[in-house]
């Protein structure tokens, strides 16, 4: 078990993308427990966290879950950018246990004063910040320093929530949560755009495919989607959705042109490959709906999971399979469990969006059939890959 424990905290993306894979098991089923309880006609009333249910379920699936994906993604992805040593242990299990540290306070959240569940809640990013800000000034590049960017906002719209349920604002946990989830969109947008063409280029090179037929780019869409994507969750954490709405069909539609040119087709072929396009699709899809959504189309909460199950669950998936698989020596091809679940987070997606869009009497029955797909993906995910994770590196 020691050995186990150690090993998992030698690398950033062990520790985090076990954690998010376990966290990710743990909240859907809090969730499903809850909204079953609702369905029967219950009421749970001595629930364990202060905030109200539904606020608990966005900001934990926001910032608990993705926290915990972009923490190790970024402590894995930056020195190989920057050709630096990556991060030792012991710092790997401390913001490790930052992080954890702020998903207990916010469970026990009734039980603490407001302040310090804000604090125990609001430690981690900074440390990640500081991290990944010393790493990069070893190879300092604009490309990769605008992740600072991302980071920053993504740790303002958490103090956002923290800002009204410690009676300091009035109205801006939606604000919070709304830009949080639209700055993890962004930041998925800027690093699909880098691998999802880049690794389907290298997939067709190995298959001995023309080069003519690879992944190409548009110019001037590609230049276009970086600004986008800063841009899009800024007027949301400055309460003006309304200003947010046009930057967002703007950017899904950007991404739906860039995934045309990037083979999706080809990309069928291996699991591992199309799970990354589909998360991008869906990337674009949740853009499109929700601005739409936001100027009186449609609903804005099914646009809202589209984007947070499927955008966010599936591209995560897909990019945390990916370097695990990577990372401890295994070949890029997605485990048939690990493929099973890239195809259950887009169909978890389709019901969520359902639900609130048409279901009538069935919209709890839809909720909770997407709620257990979300749960059942996670664990074939956690469960296959469980010898990658805690088990030592394979060499050649």
């Amino acid at each position: 078990m020691k050995t186990t424990v150690l090993r998992v905290i030698t690398d950033g993306f062990r520790v985090f993308f076990l954690a998010a894979g376990l966290f990710a098991v743990f909240s859907g089923l809090a969730w499903g427990i809850y909204l079953s309880v609702h369905m029967a006609g219950g009421l749970i009333i001595d629930l364990p966290y202060a905030m109200a249910p539904h606020f608990w379920h966005g900001h934990e699936m926001i910032f608990g879950f993705a926290g915990a994906t972009i923490g190790g993604f970024l402590l894995t992805a930056v020195p190989n950018w920057t050709g630096g040593s990556s991060a030792k242990p012991y710092f790997i299990g401390a913001v490790a246990l930052l992080w954890l540290c702020g998903r207990l306070a916010m469970w026990w959240s009734a039980a603490m004063p407001g302040w310090l569940v804000a604090v125990a809640d609001l430690s981690f990013l900074p440390v990640l910040i500081a991290q990944v800000a010393w790493q990069l000034t070893k190879r300092p590049k604009p490309q990769n320093a605008m992740f600072l960017v991302f980071l920053t906002l993504f740790w303002a719209a958490n103090l956002l929530t923290h800002l009204e349920w410690t009676g300091v604002t009035d109205d801006t946990v939606l604000a919070g949560l709304y830009g949080g989830l639209l700055t993890v969109c962004a930041l998925i947008s800027v690093l699909g755009g880098r691998v999802t063409p880049a690794f389907t280029r290298n997939a067709m090179r190995r298959a001995d495919e023309p080069e003519a037929a690879w992944p190409q780019g548009f110019p001037m869409i590609e230049k276009a989607a970086i600004p986008l994507a800063i841009l899009l969750p800024i007027p949301v954490l400055a309460g003006s959705a309304d200003w947010a709405a046009p930057l967002a069909i703007a950017l899904g539609g950007v991404q739906i042109l860039r995934l045309t040119r990037w083979r999706p087709i080809w990309a069928m072929r291996q699991p591992i490959l199309i799970s990354l396009h589909a998360g991008l699709a869906m990337l674009g899809l949740g853009l499109i709906l929700w601005g739409a959504a936001v100027l009186g189309h449609g609903s804005e909460v099914a646009a809202l999971h589209i984007l947070g199950i499927g955008a966010v669950g599936g591209m995560t998936l897909a990019v945390m399979s990916r370097a695990i698989l990577g990372h401890s020596g295994r070949d890029l091809a997605a485990p048939g469990p690990v493929a099973l679940a890239y195809a259950l987070i887009p169909a978890a997606a389709a019901l969520r969006w359902g639900a609130s869009e048409w279901a009538g009497d069935w919209y709890f029955p839809m909720i909770l059939l997407s709620v257990s797909l979300w749960c059942l993906a996670f664990t074939l995910f956690v469960v296959s890959l469980w010898p990658a994770l805690t088990g030592p590196r394979r060499k050649g």
